[in-house]
């Protein structure tokens, strides 16, 4: 009795010790997919991993330490800490309670879902039949997840250098360009820096206006003791203010780093 109960054990985890097995299209589309970005993976079981969702694991019967759970977890701890390094580094002057709400903007699910979606992640993902059928492929929270899975599989293959080429063509340039400027209030930090320095008074003007009414973009210019510091643009006065407060920001704080140094 105890040897046939050892024989079902055995063959109850002989089942879930498969190892998933790529086509060759879908290892071609992930290959595809790293070649766009300019990186690689000496491990290729983490790349595989990142893309593999619990639902495809517990349909072929694979052990669950080959779904991406794991490597989520983890890509989210690297993703908070590489976001927390850049916003250091690029805003000198924005204070730690800024900080915090603008890296909260940028790693939520609803930012790495956008972001997975355009790098088309959700094509490469290996998912269940159930899950397919109900449109997991385009479910947020699953892209968002895969995003994060991805990152923390480029970490454990080549540490952080591999993580900042990747962020450096997918969040940084976001960060920079003002993607998520309505979480920052620019206005206020230029005026703390300018008042920490006694540079002067500034004042805003609206310059242009282009476009009919209803798609009005307006052209902002931030003014300091009458010399222009920066311009911007927006779909309404104060955002084209934030931008050009942006701007002026941007041009103030390699002056002031330098100062430090």
């Amino acid at each position: 009795m105890g040897q046939r109960s050892e024989k079902k054990q055995t063959s109850s985890r002989s089942k879930n010790t498969k190892k998933l097995v790529l086509s060759e299209k879908q290892r071609e589309n992930l290959y595809a997919m790293l070649d766009r970005l300019g990186l690689s993976f000496d491990d290729e079981k983490l790349l595989i991993q990142a893309f593999t969702h619990s639902s495809y694991v517990n349909e072929h019967r694979i052990r669950s330490v080959y779904d991406n759970e794991r490597l989520e977890f983890l890509g989210d701890a690297v993703l908070e800490l590489s976001v927390s390094q850049h916003l250091f580094k690029r805003f000198a002057t924005m204070s730690e309670g800024e900080m915090t709400k603008l890296r909260a903007a940028i790693v939520c699910e609803a930012s790495l879902a956008n972001l997975a979606e355009e790098l088309a992640f959700g094509e490469l993902v290996f998912l269940g039949k159930g899950e397919e059928i109900t449109g997991g492929r385009n479910r947020p929270a699953l892209l968002a997840d895969v995003f994060e899975a991805f990152v923390g599989a480029l970490y454990l293959d080549q540490e952080m250098s591999a993580v900042y080429r990747f962020l450096e063509q997918t969040i940084y340039p976001k960060i920079d360009d003002g993607a998520f400027s309505h979480m920052m209030d620019f206005k206020s930090q230029l005026q703390e820096h300018l008042q920490k320095d006694n540079l002067g008074t500034i004042h805003y003007a609206i310059t242009d206006e282009i476009g009919p009414a209803h798609s009005r973009e307006f052209i902002s210019a931030v003014y300091l003791n009458d010399e222009v510091m920066g311009e911007g643009s927006g779909r309404s006065k104060k955002e084209a203010e934030q931008h050009a407060a942006q701007q002026a920001l941007s041009r103030l704080e390699p002056a002031t780093q330098q100062k430090e140094e």
